[in-house]
């Protein structure tokens, strides 16, 4: 009862994910980012600490398609789970298993993944793909958040979707924006007016951790 999308930014090496769901706090269980290594999301009968375990493999060098295909290879219950991964270098890759919910697709490209379960229409992870693909020369940020809007408006999933979430890391360690809308009507919409709130307001907190007397 999900649909997202892992990417990253060709011009700065920043990498995200954008994520929705009919699940409350989706964002809080599915998606993880680290900075220089890349962005990955667990999802469809949500395994969280496999999140994790793509970040660590990811981390020791493997590219996203052996990151992916070494944790699916031994996680047990993996035929429930959907994978996505986008590394520091832009390769990506996702995984559906067979018994991931519903009507579930995953799709990836240079720099993006996209993937989605209980899905309204098959589509959705390709137009999530298209719409970040669109927006090359825009922030990070602003592309994910169009993606989104494009997985919802291609159908979504089955039920109203009532949380979402955005996360993303660049230059220094930490996530420099975690959003998440945990439960509302309208999460999207109310997730992409949280980004454009922060997007403003980002470089001037990593200023402050790195940079304090000034």
């Amino acid at each position: 009862m999900t649909f997202s999308l892992a990417g990253r930014c060709e011009r700065t090496g920043a990498v995200g994910v954008v994520i929705a769901s009919a699940s409350m706090a989706v964002a809080a269980r599915c998606v993880a980012v680290r900075a220089d290594v890349g962005a990955v999301c667990s999802q469809s009968t949500t395994d969280p600490r496999l999140r994790e375990a793509l970040l660590e493999a990811m981390a020791s060098g493997l590219a996203a398609v052996d990151a992916v295909a070494a944790v699916a290879g031994r996680a047990p219950d993996i035929a429930y789970r959907q994978l996505l991964a986008v590394d520091a270098h832009g390769g990506s890759a996702s995984y559906s298993g067979d018994l991931a919910l519903g009507e579930a697709r995953d799709i990836s490209a240079a720099g993006a993944a996209a993937a989605g379960n209980l899905l309204a229409d098959p589509d959705v992870p390709a137009a999530m793909l298209a719409a970040f693909a669109d927006r090359t020369g825009d922030r990070l940020g602003d592309r994910l958040i169009a993606a989104l809007a494009a997985g919802l408006a291609a159908g979504g999933e089955v039920s109203p979707v009532r949380s979402a979430g955005l996360v993303i890391a660049e230059s220094v360690p930490w996530p420099v924006t975690d959003l998440r809308v945990d439960w509302h009507d309208d999460p999207v919409g109310e997730l992409a007016g949280l980004w454009r709130r922060w997007q403003p307001q980002a470089e001037s907190y990593i200023g402050r951790a790195l940079r304090p007397s000034s």
